[in-house]
């Protein structure tokens, strides 16, 4: 049994060390923006402590850390529950961690010449790789707001735009590279499977809510188009890339037995058992859940979050170039 990861905080390390073979200079720096799956603040990953260590790298820290931090090489403005609309429990959304940032840029060049702060550059802002993994909690919200599938789509669409208003922000303050991630199959969630299945619902091949999954290849394919407008707009001023973690976790569900996965649909950490090992208030942490017997390979630890075992697997595909667009490995953009 593994513990949850964080695939986005992986990628993100692996930015910040400057051994990797391929990179021409010093260092990344780093700024992310987004929900839990690149949150290592109040949900801590215990898969990116482990990859820290082995990679002798340190954390991103987050910004709203109160002690400890460290920001020499970015920051990580991502909270879990954060949604791009405004619509979520979590006030922390998209438009607020691009305050947050903007702050941090004109707090970091106040204390610059005194030798204080994060001593990041302007020429490191520039060149700093900007990370942007939201709109999970955007489907879930619209659906909650018992939408019907055409005006989830819609308000999908929006929320897609507004991550598009986001880079146009970020480029105007100097940012020049962007990485952003579309979401992956909500529908096949084992919270989403025990708390929002109804009787009669449509599940898809493998498993996994039909309507769900396809609020989430649409909202993928508004942001694609967001992203191919951003490329032609900026042209050669910025790099924009799109990378599709859809079809990267789908994968893993779809062919779990490839992968050396048993229940795919079920979580490692939960109560209940077969089929979806999730119930409401009895989830990974409190008292009446437990975890799979050590060995037992899960793609999903609590429900909602991916195990280190199946973020091994998606930040290997990525790292390959093979599933962005433009076709662009992740290390390239610290050249």
């Amino acid at each position: 049994m593994r513990m949850r990861g964080n695939i986005a905080l992986l990628l993100l390390m692996l930015l910040q060390c400057g051994g990797l073979p391929g990179i021409a200079v010093g260092r990344c720096v780093v700024f992310n923006f987004g929900d839990s799956n690149s949150d290592t603040g109040s949900l801590p990953a215990a898969f990116g402590f482990y990859l820290a260590e082995k990679l002798k790298i340190s954390y991103l820290s987050p910004y709203m850390e109160s002690s400890g931090s460290n920001f020499t090489s970015g920051v990580n403005f991502a909270v879990a529950g954060a949604a791009v609309t405004q619509t979520s429990a979590i006030p922390l959304g998209l438009d607020t961690q691009l305050n947050q940032f903007l702050h941090f840029k004109n707090r970091t060049r106040e204390l610059r010449p005194h030798g204080a702060g994060s001593m990041i550059a302007e020429s490191e802002f520039r060149d700093a790789v900007y990370a942007i993994d939201i709109g999970q909690n955007d489907i879930t919200l619209a659906f909650l707001a018992n939408l019907t599938l055409p005006d989830v789509e819609r308000e999908l669409a929006a929320s897609a735009s507004r991550v598009g208003d986001a880079v146009r922000a970020l480029h105007v303050s100097g940012a020049r590279k962007f990485w952003v991630y579309n979401t992956g199959p909500v529908g096949c969630l084992p919270q989403t499977l025990a708390l929002r299945q109804k009787p009669g619902d449509e599940l898809d091949a493998a498993g996994c809510l039909a309507a769900y999954n396809a609020a989430a290849r649409s909202f993928n394919a508004e942001l694609a188009a967001v992203c191919r407008r951003l490329a032609a707009e900026y042209g050669g001023n910025a790099t924009v890339v799109c990378t599709d973690m859809y079809a990267i976790k789908y994968d893993l569900f779809a062919n779990h037995s490839r992968y050396g996965f048993e229940r795919p649909l079920m979580a490692c950490c939960g109560h209940g058992g077969q089929p979806y090992n999730y119930a409401n208030l009895k989830t990974c942490g409190q008292p009446t859940a437990t975890a799979c017997p050590e060995g037992e390979r899960h793609i999903i630890w609590d429900g909602v979050h991916y195990t280190e075992d199946a973020n091994a697997i998606v930040a290997g595909k990525i790292l390959s170039g093979d599933f962005s667009s433009p076709r662009t490995k992740l290390k390239a953009l610290c050249k």
